[in-house]
């Protein structure tokens, strides 16, 4: 009895440019994991723009993928609307960090985090999806953080937050499924980003302690991994999930934790 030649299930591999076509917009993609995004988009053939409240910034990385650069305030919802519209990727990045006990913790503070971090997300989120429904493909990668999972004492109002993006997150799964969009969180421990390193230097005055102790007994004393995560490994997860193989995640948190959340 024959049967044929041998037929293989494995799934082609991706075009070098799979994302030709594509626009991305990045938030916060002037710097650290936003500017990694935005470069490993461009490399993938999107058409990238770059969107960040450091106008120098967002130009210069803007200038070196060939992409357009926004200057914006995410705490402000009319500077939100100006953004672009009319695109298939979406990675609300942008983040900022305040770190004091919750007795202490400024409210206008606490409130400005949840505006930059969860209503521009809200926003650009409601004011790209039409697009990508009609286009019957889009992406939205949230990056949210271990901190979207778990908590830290003093960071009340990024763990908020955070875990306010994740929820934001599956009901855009949930929503988008039907029009071939799909929302994930990438969820990365500590990345050698300026507000981490700005961290880690507050942390060392504070407590009269060098950097390197911050870092190994402070900052990854819960991650079995003892170094920080660079901007393009957690890149690479983002794109992935805009990738030609991934259009059955959706709905997810991707821990890049070192091990931070089976410990």
């Amino acid at each position: 009895m024959t049967t044929g030649p041998a037929r293989s299930t494995a799934a082609p591999a991706p075009s070098s440019a799979y994302l030709r076509g594509r626009a991305a917009l990045v938030t916060g993609g002037g710097s650290g994991i936003g500017r990694a995004c935005a470069v490993a988009l461009a490399e993938a053939g999107a058409t990238v723009h770059v969107a960040d409240v450091d106008g120098a910034a967002a130009e210069r990385v803007a200038a070196a993928v060939g992409g357009v650069a926004h200057v914006v305030d995410l705490a402000d919802a009319a500077a939100v609307a100006t953004l672009p519209t009319a695109v298939d990727i979406l990675v609300n990045n942008a983040g900022l960090q305040h770190v004091a006990p919750l007795t202490a913790f400024p409210p206008e503070r606490f409130a400005l985090m949840q505006r930059v971090m969860v209503t521009a997300p809200f926003l650009l989120i409601r004011q790209t999806l039409p697009h990508m429904y009609d286009r019957g493909w889009g992406r939205v990668v949230n990056m949210s953080s271990v901190h979207g999972l778990r908590a830290s004492a003093y960071k009340s109002a990024y763990v908020a937050a955070k875990h306010a993006l994740e929820g934001l997150s599956k009901v855009t799964a949930v929503e988008g499924a039907p029009y071939g969009v799909t929302s994930n969180c990438v969820s990365p421990g500590y990345v050698r980003t300026p507000l981490v390193e700005g961290q880690i230097q507050d942390q060392a005055a504070a407590h009269g302690m060098s950097a390197e102790d911050v870092l190994s007994e402070v900052l990854l004393a819960r991650s079995p991994v003892k170094r920080l995560i660079e901007p393009a490994e957690v890149a690479a997860a983002a794109l992935w999930l805009c990738g030609p193989h991934s259009g059955h995640v959706t709905g997810i948190s991707l821990p890049l934790d070192g091990g931070w959340g089976a410990s």
